[in-house]
């Protein structure tokens, strides 16, 4: 694989988190809005879940090796 590849690779899982954790914050505050518990709970576990996935992500590239 390309390093370019990789770069491509990276750069899409990281948007692709950082969408989760907006969509996330937009379904906890519409739960909130109608008063939806289980709405709100539902944004704050996709927030919870991109932050995990972005983690692992930033623990991957640390122990990636230099070049």
């Amino acid at each position: 694989m390309a390093l370019d590849d990789r770069s491509r690779g990276r750069a899409r899982n990281k948007a692709r988190n950082q969408a989760q954790e907006l969509k996330g914050q937009v379904k906890e505050a519409a739960g909130r809005a109608t008063d939806n518990p289980r709405l709100e709970a539902e944004g704050r576990a996709d927030q919870t879940k991109a932050n995990l996935k972005q983690a692992a992500e930033k623990v991957k590239d640390a122990l990636r090796p230099r070049r």
